[in-house]
């Protein structure tokens, strides 16, 4: 069909120019989304708890739903199957085989939740209820001793757990990176 490498080039040069165009506002093909459409994406959770819904969950009822949704890939106790096991690990960080899990590893409690909110379970992300969400943080929080099994967390207490690597990141000294305010 193509009887030369100049024509391919061409037909290249051609594709891409006209989608250049296509989303050219002189055209007025697409727009900005908007502030309401933006959040129907879903919810940014901060590591000082802003943007966390409505809701609360203990490690007790987390234990069903991890059994539910969690545990095919997770394994039925949080101990790593298909996906990574979710406890253990500290003190590892510095060794020449660390682990990294939720326990060991992540700096904020919110970060599991919103981590959860978004992208678990893996074959179906974003399917679980913001409660559902709520349930299964606090088991996982629960499986590494953060927590204790009846321990209710929500929007108010979720931000002031103290994960054992919080301390364990440094800022970026990069003069173009905003300062991030330490919780």
């Amino acid at each position: 069909m193509w009887k030369s490498k100049s024509s391919i080039v061409a037909a290249a040069v051609l594709l891409a120019g006209s989608i250049a165009f296509a989303q050219s506002s002189k055209f007025n093909v697409g727009r900005p989304p908007t502030d309401d459409e933006i959040r129907a994406l879903g919810i940014v959770v901060a590591p000082d708890g802003t943007g966390l819904p409505a809701g609360s969950g203990t490690a007790a009822a987390g234990r069903q739903v991890f059994a539910a949704r969690c545990a095919e890939c997770h394994g039925p106790k949080g101990e790593g199957g298909d996906g990574p096991a979710l406890f253990g690990g500290q003190g590892t960080l510095a060794t020449p085989r660390p682990r990294k899990t939720v326990g060991s590893y992540w700096p904020y409690a919110t970060t599991l939740w919103d981590y959860v909110n978004r992208a678990m379970p893996f074959n179906r992300p974003g399917t679980l209820s913001y409660q559902e969400v709520y349930d299964v943080s606090a088991y996982v929080l629960f499986l590494n001793d953060i927590v204790s099994e009846q321990q209710v967390i929500d929007a108010r207490s979720l931000p002031l757990i103290r994960m054992p690597n919080r301390d364990g990141f440094v800022s970026d000294p990069r003069p173009d990176v905003p300062a991030r305010r330490a919780n």
